[in-house]
């Protein structure tokens, strides 16, 4: 895979030549550094769907543990580099232009591992070879993102049309296990957007979370939670301060940090095959 260079590389869309120098030395940096980190934002994007869209920034994703290695790298190339957020982000700075350094998703939810790194697929942007972040990992990511601000559903339709067949759906099953509902609605949505490319996702995807929904009809869960914080950090506020609700999020971090089953940041087995 190989990024258009008419676009990006030769500064379109009023992207100055210094910032795009500052992405491809961040690159460079890594590449000869041998701190492992994986492309993903518009890069990865643009090479599972052809979907060309200006970006602020460079997205590289990292294992938190490689994080202070990954702040030197960015310091020895001309970077100042700051942990903006010791949840899930870092971003080093190169006068007005930054390069993000991810290791989980905000919510805490799509942590890097260990499995990333294993199904990254190389491809070469702006001149470097790297590793993309896997789009089963991407979808996972952006499943979470339901701002009214920034909505990344329509990116996962678009990643599920053009790249539906080729993915992992066992994979995918797996890190969502906890968030089955999260996934269902994005394919059902899929479905709505792309009528006519419904087989793009496994009937038996479908049959499992279906079956999942109707065996759960006409229950409620024991406690009255709110996960809604877990697809955004705004708009349930109101149910949480005032309706009296569990903060769903603190209940799903502390039985995922008690080990609960379908913790997908785990390093247990993924099961084997799918429909790739």
């Amino acid at each position: 895979m190989t990024f258009a260079p008419d676009r990006e590389e030769l500064g379109g869309n009023g992207r100055s030549q210094e910032e795009l120098d500052a992405r491809a030395d961040a690159l460079r940096a890594f590449a000869a550094s041998g701190v492992p980190v994986l492309v993903a934002g518009a890069y990865a994007f643009f090479e599972y769907t052809g979907i060309f869209r200006d970006t602020k920034d460079l997205d590289l994703f990292l294992r938190e543990s490689d994080l202070e290695d990954a702040f030197r790298v960015l310091e020895r190339a001309g970077f100042r580099t700051d942990l903006e957020d010791p949840g899930w982000i870092g971003k080093g700075y190169r006068g007005e232009w930054f390069v993000d350094l991810i290791f989980s998703s905000g919510n805490g939810v799509a942590v890097v591992d260990d499995l990333w790194f294993e199904h990254a697929r190389p491809a070469r942007v702006m001149g470097v070879d790297v590793l993309l972040a896997p789009p089963e990992e991407m979808i996972w990511s952006k499943a979470f993102v339901l701002e009214r601000e920034r909505y990344d559903g329509a990116d996962v339709n678009h990643l599920l049309r053009a790249i539906g067949e080729e993915l992992d759906w066992d994979r995918v099953l797996f890190r969502f296990e906890r968030y089955w509902e999260v996934l269902l609605s994005h394919l059902l949505l899929f479905r709505f957007a792309y009528p006519g490319e419904r087989s793009k996702v496994p009937d038996r995807v479908m049959d499992a979370l279906t079956c999942r929904v109707t065996s759960e009809l006409g229950t409620d869960h024991p406690r009255a939670l709110c996960r809604g914080n877990l697809i955004s950090r705004v708009q349930y506020g109101h149910d949480l301060a005032h309706l009296g609700y569990e903060d769903g999020r603190r209940w799903d971090e502390a039985e995922r940090a008690g080990g609960a089953a379908g913790d997908g940041g785990s390093e247990r087995d993924v099961p084997a095959g799918g429909d790739r």
